[in-house]
């Protein structure tokens, strides 16, 4: 910070501009600090803490002033304080920066009021260094900070994030759960699926592979296989409380043509063209055990064949 140097009425500009109100800043652990967007900007509390590192977590990056000064490392999330934002996803990233920053310094993490999306950013820090559940990670994260309150969308992914042990697991189901409720709402707006969601499609199991899988769904009139039970997206039958069959839910795979450009339609036997199912990104489907699904890629019972031995052959499209 020696080498940059703002008098008086610079720093006024800063605070009329950046002004999130009181200075406020908690010391969560030794060189690791919570606070709000005044304490960021504030050159005096920067050089009070000595700190090296500040992670911003909010709708606009830090001024120029602060993010030239050296010796001083900053990351930036684009987010704003709504439930239904994706904060999950940069939860590693974030992990690592602390890390990385406590290793060679002091971090800041901060938002607008140093309430939510940054207390959730500490919270996961917390709960994986100790591996806590959310709620001890709160109360310690709240000793420090009294004001600490995750909205209810980021509590219930960090209740997640710790489920998949504390890092983000693809593979996991509740994970692709999640991460396709959010590409519905997505889609909701847009009509399309935006691009940083095409991740979710997954690639077809009826292509040729190295090792196949030995579960597979095959259409009944040509025998392709459409689905692998890897890609089996379960629900709870709301008559037996096991898991359901009278419907056959995906994720979404890559054969699947059209959903990528309409928020619903059929699903037709990439080979052969019988109609094997359907989809819909809004809507869902109502199971006929009771559960309403959305979004939901299904295939249809009697269209495909449940086969216990894929051959490892490649397929005509």
């Amino acid at each position: 910070m020696s080498g940059a140097v703002y008098d008086g009425d610079t720093q006024d500009v800063i605070h009329s501009l950046y002004n999130s109100g009181p200075i406020s800043v908690s010391t969560i652990e030794p060189q690791f600090l919570l606070g709000n967007l005044s304490a960021a900007t504030d050159i005096n509390t920067l050089m009070k803490y000595k700190v090296t590192h500040i992670l911003t977590i909010d709708t606009c990056p830090l001024p120029r002033q602060i993010l030239e000064l050296k010796h001083i490392t900053t990351k930036f999330i684009q987010l704003s304080d709504l439930p239904k934002e994706d904060l999950l996803k940069y939860l590693d990233d974030t992990k690592e920066f602390i890390t990385s920053g406590l290793a060679h310094g002091v971090v800041l993490v901060h938002c607008y009021y140093g309430v939510s999306r940054s207390a959730t950013v500490v919270l996961a820090y917390i709960m994986h260094k100790y591996h806590l559940s959310y709620s001890a990670a709160f109360e310690k994260v709240r000793s420090k900070r009294s004001i600490v309150c995750p909205n209810q969308g980021f509590v219930s992914q960090l209740k997640l994030y710790r489920e998949m042990g504390y890092k983000i697991d693809k593979n996991h189901l509740k994970y692709k759960l999640y991460r396709l409720q959010i590409a519905s709402d997505k889609v909701k707006r847009t009509k399309i699926l935006p691009q940083d969601f095409f991740d979710l499609i997954k690639p077809d199991p009826g292509l040729v592979r190295i090792e196949p899988e030995p579960n597979c769904y095959r259409c009944k009139k040509c025998r392709r296989v459409v689905a692998c039970e890897s890609n089996l997206i379960t629900h709870q039958d709301l008559e037996s409380s096991s898991s359901c069959s009278k419907t056959y839910f995906l994720e979404p795979l890559s054969w699947m043509s059209s959903i990528t450009q309409t928020t619903q339609g059929k699903l037709h036997c990439p080979k052969c063209k019988t109609k094997l199912g359907a989809f819909s990104w809004v809507m869902g489907c109502h199971c006929p055990c009771g559960s309403q699904v959305a979004p939901a890629f299904y295939l249809t019972p009697s269209k495909v064949d449940w086969t216990n031995v894929v051959k490892n052959v490649e397929v005509t499209i």
